[in-house]
């Protein structure tokens, strides 16, 4: 197996990685949502029974992977290394959550695109035979994601219209060689694209440029339009985001609101969750794809989406020093398994 670089950004797998398993663990916001019914596990507690809230994003992790991993028919010492991160300083969600699982670890930050970036980066390294089985992990809390990034929920501050909620949330997938449920054919890295954006409580303004560089280059080096995509699933953009997104596409000459879905907008029930903008958090992709985008695709209902996590790479640091919220964004192309594979 191997990979054949494509335009400036991408690259295209010539032997296809298979996509094994994925499993969710989300909050009880999340499973009151439009996709609960979708999701492997809700918890009623948002503490997990923990003592914090960056103790339960760890037990998000651990139990998403561990489902991942036995839903593929797998034991953790099959996998031979894991992508995994989180939006917590030093990703310390991902290193006490998965530390009991003795698994070799490359930790990720990508912000809210760190799920794009660890299917990106395990598909690559299974594609060049450096391990059979591969897994892809992240999350979000919102409670530890609002203590970090803004406020600590007790000072009880008024949210703008323009704000998306934190995904309490984690997804996992593991990559393999053979079977699964879904094969990753390509991917775009995406760059750091900053408008100048530095406003926190709008994560869509901040990414949509982001989203907007990483869609185009996918189309320019495959040579794609969006059509011969039944999705381009951004990851948070929120209702705000997809706005710009659209405007900023169709300055590049593309059109792709037939086909765009925001995991941020599909998680939520704005009119009954009060959620803004929509949702957003690195589970808020991972989630959403683990246990609603894998499935359709392993149904048939879709042949290819390009699944392009978003990222606002926000730091509490450079937010109190002025700086702005530059944007990421990685797209993955994932396409169903045709007869016979």
């Amino acid at each position: 197996m191997s990979g054949q670089l494509r335009g400036k950004q991408s690259i295209e797998l010539s032997g296809p990685v298979r996509i094994l398993s994925g499993a969710s663990v989300v909050g009880s916001k999340e499973g009151e949502g439009p996709l609960g019914e979708f999701f492997d596990a809700v918890g009623e507690d948002p503490m997990f029974g923990c003592e914090s809230w960056e103790e339960a994003e760890s037990i998000l992790q651990k139990e998403a992977a561990t489902m991942a991993i036995g839903k593929a028919g797998l034991l953790p010492g099959d996998i031979r290394m894991m992508f995994a991160g989180d939006l917590l300083a030093q990703s310390i969600a991902s290193s006490f959550g998965v530390v009991d699982l003795n698994i070799p670890l490359y930790g990720l930050y990508g912000a809210c695109s760190t799920m794009g970036e660890s299917l990106a980066l395990g598909a690559m390294a299974v594609s060049a035979g450096y391990g059979e089985h591969v897994l892809a992990l992240t999350s979000s809390h919102f409670g530890s994601a609002e203590k970090e990034f803004r406020f600590p929920l007790e000072y009880g501050n008024q949210r703008p219209l323009s704000a998306t909620w934190t995904v309490t949330g984690s997804g996992a997938c593991v990559l393999g060689t053979s079977g699964g449920k879904a094969k990753i054919t390509g991917v775009t890295t995406g760059k750091i694209i900053d408008y100048g954006f530095k406003d926190s409580q709008n994560m869509g303004a901040c990414m949509a440029p982001a989203a907007c560089d990483t869609i185009y280059q996918n189309l320019m080096d495959f040579d794609r339009l969006p059509k011969d995509y039944d999705k381009i699933i951004t990851g948070d953009l929120g209702s705000v985001g997809q706005r710009i997104l659209f405007d900023l596409l169709s300055e590049k000459g593309f059109d792709i609101s037939a086909q765009h879905m925001d995991c941020g907008m599909e998680i939520y029930d704005p009119e009954t969750q009060d959620t803004h903008a929509g949702g957003s958090g690195c589970g808020c992709a991972a989630t959403v794809f683990a246990s609603y985008i894998l499935p359709q695709l392993a149904l048939k209902k879709w042949k290819r989406v390009l699944f392009v996590p978003t990222g606002a790479l926000l730091s509490k640091v450079s937010f109190n020093e002025g700086q702005s919220v530059p944007g990421i964004a990685h797209a993955v192309v994932v396409e169903a398994l045709q007869k016979g594979e």
